[in-house]
């Protein structure tokens, strides 16, 4: 009888054990995965349109999940507003869930306080920058003497007086008066858009990206753009706002999921991001460049269009097919279509010649203060 109960007792013992054991392994290892697992796919249609903000340079990239959520991505610049809000009448959008501003430059954001006055947002999530013009302090008045008068103050400028950061003071006071919650991008954090939907913050980390770490090249500002990732069934694509090889190279150096069936290029198809190394491990096998025929950063470079045609992927350019449109319903064959407004014209593998460049080292870049590029220079007859 002792030996029975000593026997079930051993038994017991190591049950425990192995549940213990068994508990811990599921906690270290598997609930990481199951809070990371997919949802399954509904099979509704995904739409992703790249919209056409052009032909000066920007990004605005509206989301449609099946379970009816929808996303706009920046709202690309100045008096693109009126463009953004047509197009999501002509999708039959009534009311934004998330407005994401990736990062504030006005190619981005110029656009975003008529969307933001325009249509019902209810989030509006972005990086945290702050650039709003700081509100002067008077100079103090000098008394010369006893009974001294102040000195009449100077006139007034005739008209509104805009500084280089007024598109930044715009946006924010429309996120005011729109009613909309406000918050910044929390790395890694997951939005459900329904229907199987997910999107994903992948950036910026902290701490942020700073001018003196951009000596290779690029810009901090748009270095430390909100990435986002979006994931239904079989279909991935990655948003890359304006980021550059230095934030590509944060996130290679994290545990991340970055391989994706579609890729929109980082920062116009700037020479300073879509590195080697990225494209490596993204593998796309579509790779989306939403740019502007009047830009003078060279965008796209061609290195960069070298690099995404040796990596096997197929391009897509707005300044060339204008809007781009992709559809998914998460899984069958093929998982996801994409549809250009119209045909190119020129050659999708050409790249543009540089007037300015686009990095921190050549000093302040006004992006957004595009124009008809200028004429090539004629040779006067003699």
């Amino acid at each position: 009888m002792n030996r029975t109960t000593r026997g079930c007792g051993c038994a017991i013992a190591v049950l425990v054990v192995v549940l213990i054991g068994g508990g811990f392994a599921f906690w270290k290892f598997g609930l990481n995965w199951w809070k990371t697992r997919l949802p399954p796919p509904s099979g509704g249609e995904l739409q992703v349109h790249v919209l056409d903000v052009g032909p000066v340079e920007g990004d605005a990239i509206l989301i449609i999940s099946p379970g009816g959520k929808t996303v706009l991505i920046d709202a690309g610049d100045r008096g693109k507003g009126k463009v953004i809000l047509d197009a999501l009448k002509r999708y039959n959008v009534q009311t934004l869930d998330y407005f994401v501003a990736t990062h504030p430059h006005p190619d981005h954001i110029g656009g975003a306080a008529e969307v933001l006055k325009g249509i019902k947002v209810g989030t509006v999530i972005d990086n945290g920058v702050d650039l709003s013009t700081p509100v002067p302090t008077p100079a103090p008045v000098k008394q010369t003497g006893k009974g001294a008068k102040a000195p009449p103050a100077p006139p007034k400028p005739k008209g509104k007086v805009k500084s280089v950061t007024s598109f930044f003071d715009e946006y924010k006071d429309a996120i005011t008066q729109s009613g909309a919650q406000h918050e910044k991008a929390e790395l890694l954090k997951k939005y459900d858009l329904g229907g199987g939907v997910r999107m994903t913050v992948l950036g910026p980390s902290d701490p942020f990206l700073t001018a003196d770490k951009m000596k290779a090249g690029g810009n901090d500002i748009n270095a430390n753009s909100i990435v986002l990732r979006l994931d239904y069934g079989d279909f991935s694509m990655l948003l890359m706002g304006d980021a550059e090889a230095q934030t590509e190279q944060r996130m290679l150096g994290k545990d991340m999921d970055l391989k994706a069936k579609v890729l929109k290029v980082a920062h116009h198809g700037s020479k300073y991001a879509t590195s080697q190394d990225f494209i490596n491990r993204v593998q796309p096998a579509v790779a989306i460049i939403s740019d502007g025929a009047w830009n003078r950063y060279g965008h796209p470079a061609q290195s960069v269009l070298e690099r995404l045609k040796a990596a096997g992927a197929k391009i897509y350019r707005t300044d060339l097919q204008s809007e781009i449109s992709i559809t998914s319903r998460g899984k069958g064959d093929p998982v996801y279509v994409i549809k250009p407004a119209k045909e190119a014209a020129t050659d999708l593998w050409l790249g543009r010649e540089a007037q300015k460049d686009d990095s921190s080292r050549s000093g302040f870049i006004a992006y957004g203060d595009f124009g008809p590029p200028p004429k090539p220079k004629t040779e006067k007859k003699k």
